[in-house]
């Protein structure tokens, strides 16, 4: 009979033995001794900047460890590339989207794996193959469509579906359903079964502590680089799993209410159409004070993030009025906006948030320049009044940074989106919109957030943000809104709203 040490390393598909990674200033790993265990769900939790990301990375070929080694089935790999990676079965669906845009949602599935005849890539057998994995996640979209046209959450989905596409063994799942509405949500979930009974070992990154309770086979915790424990999921718990995650930092939210004062932002009748018919926008009418938090709870394509540009001027609106303290921004554009006191903190954090050739501090800066006193005499900047802005900044979003003047990409994602958060309010808006603050962002973080939310208001500030996550609206929110195909289908104040009522008034009615 075999002993339960060797039945153990039996399950065990990859290993990491003393595995550190160090960037310059920073050690993002620590000699940290992993396990994956064999066609199980392999949850792996930490805060942002804990190092799950980057074990990931090094695992999918995109770095390499600066000491320690990986064993994949009990031997020794060196993973240089994700050609490499994918060859020996082991395939990753990133946090941030890897797409083109320009191009439709086949030649995204299969870029980079294309399928030749006679060598010539067949597209009638790509075109149905992409049709049956469309289909698989509940996808109604057609292979040829553009992938720019679609929503985040349908763009994710196809990422999803490119990784279904390759002989993979084991799949590893950054942030999957960051983006997703709850009924994708129930659709990955039962791709994830399917594929566990095919024999697919998954890695599953996520900060949503119900979904890993519910999904999770087996919990591995990291913290501050480092291996803090492991555990199967059925002997864990919640409190036990942000024990391990947060240490002696205990983190918690309590509501306030802060004082309200004249009304700052009054939309009438806003209305956005789509080039094809139909309804970004459909008649939005609503009021903002000082000092409140209004919450945008709504399914995915409900119309929040097309809310935010209309109301800050990256969106067309063909009718209805946004008024800031009685002025009409009909005509004013983005750039006019801003500088009377909308900031906007955009939902896709790589695509129109950071500027990832730049570095923290220019990210940070980027839309303050022009309009509140960083520049001198002929235009030039002012690198100490800069400097000191950005520190200052720093320590009050308590992001995690050696130097300021290193790339925005040498942060992990939760701390990338507190530096959008920085930029935003660097330009001392009146009103801040936040679109999904919280995506991507672990435990502490997200409270965090929440903190810097209710300080917000406490100052006298208007906020709207919009969630996906029913629990984080009705914590933070002293009104919620429900949109619904482009609608308010509910306007509740905080004692009023009710899980019920606000799942019920998010469905589209027919």
């Amino acid at each position: 009979m075999q002993n339960p040490q060797s039945q153990q390393a039996t399950d065990v598909i990859i290993e990491t033995r003393n595995v550190s990674r160090v960037y310059p200033g920073v050690t993002a790993l620590d000699q940290v001794n992993y396990r994956v265990y064999r066609n199980k769900v392999n949850v792996l939790i930490g805060e942002n900047g804990a190092g799950k990301s980057t074990m990931m990375k090094m695992l999918a070929g995109v770095e390499t460890p600066s000491s320690g080694e990986i064993l994949l089935e009990g031997k020794p790999v060196s993973l240089t590339s994700t050609q490499q990676a994918e060859k020996r079965g082991i395939s990753i669906i990133f946090q941030e989207l890897n797409l083109f845009p320009n191009m439709n949602v086949m030649d995204n599935i299969f870029i980079a794996n294309e399928f030749f005849q006679r060598g010539v890539i067949n597209e009638k057998y790509q075109y149905a193959l992409a049709k049956t994995l469309l289909e698989r996640l509940e996808l109604d979209v057609d292979p040829y469509a553009a992938l720019g046209e679609l929503g985040i959450g349908h763009q994710q989905l196809v990422e999803i579906a490119r990784a279904l596409s390759k002989d993979t063994r084991v799949l590893i799942m950054d942030e999957p359903t960051s983006a997703l509405s709850q009924s994708e949500v129930r659709v990955l979930f039962n791709v994830i079964e399917q594929l566990k009974r095919r024999g697919v070992t998954i890695i599953y990154i996520s900060h949503r502590l119900e979904e890993l309770m519910e999904i999770g086979d087996h919990i591995t915790i990291f913290r501050d680089g480092r291996f803090i424990s492991e555990r199967e999921v059925r002997d864990a718990s919640v409190p036990w799993i942000i024990e391990q995650m947060v240490g002696d930092k205990k983190k918690h939210f309590d509501y306030h209410a802060a004082a309200q004062g004249d009304t700052i932002l009054q939309v009438e009748g806003l209305t956005a159409l789509h080039q094809n018919g139909g309804y970004k926008l459909n008649d939005v009418t609503f009021s903002l004070r000082k000092g409140e938090v209004i919450g945008i709870y709504g399914l995915l394509g409900a119309g929040r993030t097309e809310l935010f540009k209309g109301l800050i001027g990256l969106m067309h609106c063909q009718s209805g009025s946004v008024l800031l303290n009685g002025e009409n921004l009909a005509k004013r554009n983005f750039q006019q906006r801003l500088k009377r006191g909308i900031a906007l903190v955009p939902e896709d954090r790589q695509a129109e948030g950071v500027v990832q050739l730049m570095s923290i501090t220019a990210n940070m800066t980027l839309s303050d320049l022009s309009l509140r006193g960083f520049r001198r005499a002929l235009r030039m900047l002012n690198p100490g009044k800069e400097n000191q802005r950005v520190n200052e900044m720093i320590g009050h979003l308590a992001i995690k940074v050696s130097d300021a003047e290193l790339p925005i990409t040498s942060l992990s994602g939760g701390n990338q989106q507190k530096v959008v958060l920085g930029k935003a309010l660097m330009t001392g808006p009146k009103v801040v919109l936040l679109d999904e603050p919280t995506r991507g962002i672990d435990v502490g973080a997200k409270t965090d957030v929440y903190h810097l939310i209710g300080n917000l208001a406490q100052q006298g500030l208007a906020v709207m943000f919009s969630s996906s996550e029913l629990d984080e609206v009705m914590a933070l929110a002293d009104r919620i809104l429900v949109m619904a195909d482009g609608r308010i289908t509910a306007d509740l104040p905080r004692a009023e709203a009710t899980r019920e009522k606000l799942i019920s008034a998010s469905t589209p009615q027919a």
